[in-house]
């Protein structure tokens, strides 16, 4: 570490004096009804973001071809934006699938049509291509107002004391040199983007990784992995003593300092060749101790005290620390193989406080992608642009527990996920906006009458026209009670009823409604 350690084993050392928590984040404001869930999204989405899509989707389609404009518009970006929602709810394989007749989702196909969906996704654009500088050569130049946007978006949410930093993979197969391949991962292959999120999973700031960035000069140079921290801490408050987490791709003792010296305290796992001159013990001498065993090396760095823990559970792990090393230890339960047993296994309490605060990117991760948007499309960029309206959704979700957990309202009354995304959905389709009906001519007046009629979401809901018109096994029956027929343009209210298709039609000497549903 850069000056003398203690050689004592410091399982038994007093910590230091606790440090008095960051201030919480202020009382959230009131939840909003479900008719303004919206504003949880477009704090992120906001209109000149919407204005600069719209502006640079339109450039772009002149810039394809002069005799097609796309003529886009806020309201109907928002219905594209509407849509794409929707799509990740239903998760059907292809997008052309929505609008087919076998499994037409109408919240999609109603909004727009095929044609023109088709349109906008392949003209949407973020920036103009004329305008690119060769000498910057920025990997992200295509979508670079979008990130930057919805960066200050996430840097302006008010963050709690513990904040986590981590990796986080946007699947994707296809050509691209941001493409980047972790084992370690469920997803191995993607776009790579490194995360700051609180432990509640709401993410405060990102940086996609594009394999050389260009770190600030007013930043301190702690190496590659550390200055990604460095970067993504800029917008924790200093002196204020909230606490940072990371894993051993980015810890080490040169980084943990510079963060000290900013009153930003931090745990993490480290590796062993970043722990100069420190003498652990080694994993056979671990393992001979038993399950549970530890070690601790404590150092005073200038002002700071760095404590590093090497920890044996059913494999080896070495923490690094500057504000708690192994004490106060507790125990945690553990399934022992051999004697088929639950034990119970020492654990330091740095290894309880790294656990406890590590996971908020891998909630964020997890969130999204228990509805991920599939959007198959040959442009790289749009892949990571519907990640980041996964994301979004995601942090508005998250902020609306977090307001509804302000005001005292039980878990079972908030809204679920999925939810909360049908109805962000839902009005950004509908919203202030008229819906496009389908184009095209239909297969017969009587057919498109039924199908319409079908689509209403009647009580007794109308059989697809291959059962309805097959002739086979249509008894009439006598119902109890009465219902509406069900043929386009009666309104009987018959007891006579199809046993077969289960709907009510009428049956008299002047209204022959049951051999017309069948037959037509």
């Amino acid at each position: 570490m850069g000056c003398a350690l203690s050689a004592d084993c410091c399982g038994v050392e007093p910590d230091p004096e606790p440090i008095p928590g960051s201030p919480k984040r202020g009382s959230p404001e009131k939840v909003h009804n479900t008719m303004r869930l919206t504003k949880y999204f477009k704090q992120f989405f906001s209109e000149d973001i919407l204005e600069v899509i719209v502006e640079q989707s339109n450039l772009y389609a002149i810039q394809c071809d002069t005799k097609k404009p796309l003529k886009l518009t806020t309201k109907e970006l928002e219905q594209f934006l509407g849509t794409v929602v929707y799509m990740s709810l239903f998760g059907l394989p292809s997008t052309r699938m929505f609008w087919n007749k076998t499994c037409r989702v109408s919240q999609v196909a109603d909004t727009m049509t095929l044609n023109r969906w088709e349109a906008i996704k392949k003209s949407l654009h973020f920036s103009n291509n004329e305008e690119r500088q060769e000498e910057n050569n920025d990997p992200l130049h295509k979508i670079r107002p979008l990130v930057t946007h919805l960066t200050s978006k996430l840097m302006s949410i008010p963050m709690g004391e513990k904040l986590a930093v981590d990796e986080q993979m946007v699947p994707f197969k296809g050509k691209s040199r941001l493409k980047q391949y972790l084992p370690l991962k469920p997803k191995k292959w993607g776009y790579k983007i490194l995360v700051l999120a609180g432990s509640d999973g709401i993410p405060h700031n990102l940086e996609i990784y594009t394999g050389r960035a260009v770190h600030p000069p007013e930043l301190a140079d702690v190496g590659a992995s550390g200055n990604v921290v460095l970067r993504l801490a800029q917008p924790i408050p200093k002196q204020k003593n909230y606490k940072l987490f990371f894993d051993n791709w980015f810890t080490s003792v040169p980084l943990v300092l510079t963060l000290a010296q900013h009153g930003i305290h931090c745990t993490g796992t480290v590796r062993g060749n970043r722990l100069p001159g420190v003498n652990l013990m080694c994993d056979a001498e671990l393992k001979r101790a038993g399950r549970g065993s530890f070690e601790e090396k404590m150092a005073m760095v200038g002002e700071t005290t760095l404590h590093a823990v090497k920890w044996y559970d059913n494999r080896s792990v070495t923490l690094l620390s500057d504000y708690t090393g192994a004490n106060p230890v507790t125990e945690v339960d553990r399934w022992d193989r051999k004697q088929k047993v639950i034990i119970q296994v020492p654990r330091p309490a740095v290894v309880k406080e790294y656990n406890k605060n590590m996971g908020g990117v891998d909630l964020l991760d997890s969130l999204i992608a228990l509805y991920r948007n599939k959007i198959r499309s040959k442009k790289w960029y749009h892949r990571l642009v519907f990640h980041f309206l996964d994301m979004i959704i995601v942090t508005a979700w998250l902020l609306y527990r977090r307001d509804c957990e302000g005001t005292g309202m039980k878990k079972k009354k908030q809204m679920k996920l999925y939810t909360f995304k049908s109805h962000i959905a839902e009005s950004l389709c509908k919203s202030g906006k008229s819906l496009h009906r389908k184009r095209g001519r239909p297969s017969s007046k009587i057919t498109g009458q039924y199908e319409e009629k079908r689509r209403k979401g009647p009580a007794a809901p109308i059989p697809v026209p291959d059962v309805r018109l097959d002739a086979t096994a249509h008894w009439m029956i006598m119902a109890e009670k009465k219902g509406r027929c069900k043929v386009p343009g009666c309104t009987g209210t018959p007891k006579a009823k199809c046993q077969k298709c289960g709907v009510h039609l009428c049956f008299t000497s002047t209204s022959n409604c049951f051999l017309r549903f069948h037959t037509k």
